[in-house]
């Protein structure tokens, strides 16, 4: 083959590898959980879940969608319909990131209420199996803190449920994303005042579209939820997933 003949055949060769990369689907992160995750519509009220900033952190390379929603466990999420039609929507290449823990505990409302070694890991290993047979790959996230102080330090609230999801992302080698711990570092290392600020705390007449105030332990401002969004890209990044190539390193910000 003359010189002329090898540069066409490397210049088809390239045009191929790029046509064949250019029609692959971008991944999809899906995120599956509860109100500390979902997405808020009324942008005039100053709550946001995590997953709602965690857009900021997603490439151009990556799509992602943000599936959680207020008040629901990982029971009300499947008996609802609302796990089938997340998986019908997975396709090969995808990541789904499930948390859940904080509706799961309400032991006064049957249609939330699961055990932890129970139905509550019953319900993971389901959520696993089946984005696993969609093509995607699982990924666990602890349940955030809430911000619950007692004699001057902050105590814990999930009860076994932590411990629940730790142990099933052992037993199913599934990524663990310690959103609980790295959440409860920050509430300590603000303080009992200061972590108020992580959340919903209003005074009356303070925020136009709370005239009463509020006083929220446990769902996000704008400047919690952007914080956690951080801590679950650093999570991500610790652990060294093929997910990371798809975010913006929080330092970028």
């Amino acid at each position: 083959m003359n010189r002329l003949g090898m540069l066409l055949a490397i210049a088809i060769q390239f045009f191929v590898c790029f046509v064949v990369h250019a029609d692959e689907p971008k991944p999809t992160i899906h995120l599956v959980g509860d109100s500390t995750m979902a997405d808020k519509p009324k942008l005039e009220l100053p709550e946001r879940g995590w997953g709602q900033l965690f857009r900021e952190f997603v490439l151009p390379s990556a799509n992602i969608e943000n599936h959680a929603v207020n008040g629901r466990s990982t029971k009300s999420f499947i008996d609802e319909g609302r796990w089938q039609k997340v998986a019908d929507r997975i396709k090969p290449g995808d990541w789904v990131i499930f948390q859940f823990g904080h509706n799961d505990e309400k032991e006064l409302d049957p249609t939330r209420f699961t055990r932890p070694h129970k139905e509550y890991s019953d319900n993971l290993r389901q959520f696993l199996r089946e984005a696993r047979a969609g093509g995607a790959t699982p990924v666990l996230a602890t349940p955030v803190a809430r911000r619950k102080w007692l004699d001057g330090k902050l105590v814990p609230t999930h009860g076994d449920y932590p411990a629940a999801m730790r142990k099933i992302a052992y037993e199913e080698a599934v990524p663990l994303l310690e959103l609980m711990r790295r959440t409860a570092e920050i509430e300590s290392q603000l303080g009992e005042a200061k972590s108020k600020q992580l959340h919903l705390w209003f005074s009356p007449g303070e925020h136009p579209e709370l005239p009463q105030g509020l006083a929220d332990d446990t769902h996000y401002s704008e400047f919690g939820a952007r914080r956690v969004a951080k801590l679950a890209v650093e999570e991500i990044q610790r652990l060294k997933l093929p997910l990371a190539k798809h975010l913006r390193t929080p330092s970028d910000q």
